[in-house]
C-alpha cells in the first residue's frame, strides 16, 4: 500500500510514522507543483494532506484511494462530496489544537479591547499618556462576546471570556439551551449576536452556507465600535467590507488569524487600514499542537488501511 504526504514541507519524525510505515509505503511529494501532486496521488491508497487543496479533478485521477486524511480540523481543503461519490473516506483531528485556537482568539479579543496596539505605538512615539485612549475603553464587566459557533473552540472561549468579565452570547443550532446554561451562556438567533456583541468571533466552518457569513449588510448592523475576531476561515468574512467598516469607524477593529487568500496579497485592503490585528494563520501553532496531531494522523491513516473504522469520521462511506 501507498500513503502519499502532499505537503512537501511535511517532516514527521519516525516515531510518528511507525504505525504507518509498518503497513505502507510513505511517499511525500517533491514540490507544490499540481502535476508532482497528481503523478503522487493518482495509484495512492490513502492522501495525508495539510492545506493542499484536493478537488474533484484530482479526486477523480484516484485509482485506489480509500482515504484522504485532513491534518487538522478544517476540511474545506477537501471536496468532500466528490470524495463521497467515489467511496473515499475523509478523515481529520478535530481536537488536537482547540486550546491554542482558543487562546489566540481570547488573545485578539483582549488585546483589541484594552487596544494594546494602540496603546504599543503611543509609547514607541514618546506619547507616555493619552486620556482620550484611555477613555474610549470599557471593562469587560459592561460588554458582550458574541459567538458565534458553540464547539469545542468557541465553548473555551465562552469560559476564558467569562473569567475575565465579560458576557457572552451565543448563536448555534447544533447546541441546546441546556448545554449553553450550563456554560452560562445565553442562546440566540444569528441575526441578534451579530446586532448585540461588543465582541464578535466566528468559530464556524466555511461552507455555501457561512462564506461571507459577515458581508456588508451584517457588518452595518453591527453596534459602532464593535470589534470582530476570526480564527476560523476567512472566507466567513467579506474582507473588503470588513476593511471599510474599520476605515469609516463603524467598527473598532478586528482581529483576524485566517484569510480568503493565504498567503494575504500585498494588495489586501485589509493591509491599510489601522485597528485591524493580524496574524498569519498562527493560532493553532504550539510545539505540542503539532506534535498532537502528527501522532494521530498517521495513527488514524493506518487505522483505515487495516480496515478498521475511523475514530474521526468526516463522510459517511
Amino acid at each position: 500500500m501507498k500513503a502519499v504526504i502532499t505537503n512537501p514541507t511535511m517532516n514527521p519524525p519516525d516515531a510518528v510514522t511507525a504505525p504507518l510505515r509498518e503497513i505502507a509505503e510513505i511517499v511525500t511529494v517533491p514540490d507544490r507543483s499540481t502535476e508532482a501532486l497528481l503523478d503522487a496521488a493518482r495509484d495512492a491508497d490513502a492522501l495525508i494532506v495539510a492545506v493542499e487543496p484536493i478537488r474533484a479533478s484530482l479526486i477523480a485521477e484516484l485509482t485506489r484511494c480509500r482515504l484522504i486524511h485532513r491534518c487538522g480540523i478544517g476540511t474545506d481543503v477537501v471536496d468532500i462530496e466528490a470524495a463521497t461519490a467515489k467511496g473515499i473516506q475523509v478523515t481529520n483531528v478535530p481536537d488536537s489544537n482547540i486550546h491554542e485556537v482558543a487562546a489566540h482568539a481570547m488573545a485578539m479579543i483582549l488585546a483589541l479591547t484594552r487596544r494594546l496596539v494602540a496603546w504599543d505605538a503611543n509609547v514607541r512615539a514618546g506619547r507616555f499618556g493619552d486620556g482620550r485612549l484611555g477613555m474610549s475603553l470599557h471593562r469587560p464587566d459592561v460588554q458582550t462576546v458574541g459567538l458565534i459557533g458553540l464547539g469545542r473552540i468557541g465553548r473555551r472561549v465562552a469560559v476564558a471570556a467569562q473569567a475575565v468579565g465579560f458576557t457572552v452570547i451565543a448563536h448555534d443550532p447544533a447546541v441546546s439551551a441546556e448545554d449553553a446554561a450550563a456554560l452560562n451562556v445565553t442562546l440566540t438567533d444569528v441575526e441578534d449576536v451579530v446586532a448585540s456583541a461588543d465582541v464578535l468571533s466566528l468559530h464556524v466552518p466555511l461552507t455555501d452556507a457561512t462564506r461571507h457569513l459577515l458581508d456588508a449588510a451584517a457588518l452595518s448592523r453591527m453596534k459602532r465600535g464593535a470589534y470582530v475576531v476570526n480564527v476560523s476561515r476567512g472566507g466567513l468574512i467579506d474582507e473588503t467590507a470588513l476593511a471599510e467598516a474599520v476605515a469609516s469607524k463603524q467598527l473598532g477593529g478586528a482581529g483576524l488569524d485566517t484569510f480568503e487568500i493565504e498567503p494575504l496579497p500585498t494588495d489586501s485592503p485589509l493591509l491599510g487600514v489601522d485597528g485591524i490585528l493580524l496574524s498569519p494563520h498562527a493560532a493553532h501553532w504550539s510545539r505540542e499542537s503539532l506534535g498532537e496531531t502528527m501522532v494521530k494522523s498517521f495513527a488514524e491513516v493506518a487505522r483505515v488501511l487495516r480496515g478498521e473504522a475511523p475514530h474521526n469520521p468526516v463522510n459517511r462511506i
